[in-house]
């Protein structure tokens, strides 16, 4: 797995700052832009958050390159709609020497990873196979294991990200995008600090809402976002 962060807004939290001053303020934007050269935006940019006055969090927008993924997890990346996506083509992209994804449950059992394995090759045969008889890759990528590697571009805002972190940030989410979740907060962190600050699973800041379904470890997973 490959998580970058390429673009981004320039000083997102400045762009969140004048949004919501703006909304309340008799002054010009001319203005209120000379004020946030010198002013903090946390106390504000907390404040919004606390009182769920979010849509100004949008302004700032954040685009990401993700690779060596599997389909299985762009298949969920892509529920969250609120985000622009442009990903690698099957239609196109020849896929007759894939890599792929061999997920932690089968690379700890050494039968499960050879039959898995196994699979794989011969799913990249008969891909071949097709391929030289005339089929068009678009389709013989239909014998294609939801394992292979793909890659995607991802943009959302921060609102929409903190939306995303949530949920996927979560020990409920399946493992792989939980773990491109983790790496993409741990890079806007780094450019939006006061934004993100507190971001991640929902029991960080309350009770856990899975209820019967928790995974009954809030203070372990509150322990591992705390150093993010």
């Amino acid at each position: 797995m490959r998580v970058r962060l390429l673009y981004h807004t320039p000083d997102p939290e400045k762009v969140v700052y004048v949004a919501a001053r703006m909304c309340y303020s008799k002054y010009s934007v001319d203005e209120i832009e000379r004020e946030a050269a010198y002013k903090s935006p946390a106390g504000l940019i907390k404040r919004l958050k606390d009182s769920g006055h979010l849509s100004v969090f949008e302004h700032a927008s954040f685009t990401f390159s993700i690779e060596e993924i599997s389909r299985v997890t762009t298949h969920q990346l892509v529920r969250h709609r609120i985000a622009s996506y442009s990903q690698k083509s099957q239609r196109y992209v020849d896929e007759s020497d894939f890599s792929y994804v061999v997920p932690p449950s089968v690379e700890h059992s050494s039968a499960a990873k050879a039959l898995f394995e196994d699979f794989m090759e011969r799913a990249k045969e008969l891909y071949r196979q097709l391929v030289e008889l005339g089929v068009d890759k678009e389709d013989a990528r239909y014998v294609l294991p939801q394992a292979v590697h793909t890659q995607i571009i991802v943009t959302m805002n921060a609102r929409e990200l903190m939306h995303f972190f949530t949920l996927r940030c979560c020990n409920r989410a399946q493992w792989e995008i939980r773990a491109v979740a983790k790496e993409m907060l741990r890079q806007v962190k780094r450019v939006a600090p006061v934004l993100f600050e507190g971001e991640g699973p929902a029991c960080l800041r309350g009770p856990c809402p899975e209820g019967e379904f928790s995974c009954g470890r809030a203070d372990e997973v509150r322990e591992e976002f705390a150093v993010l």
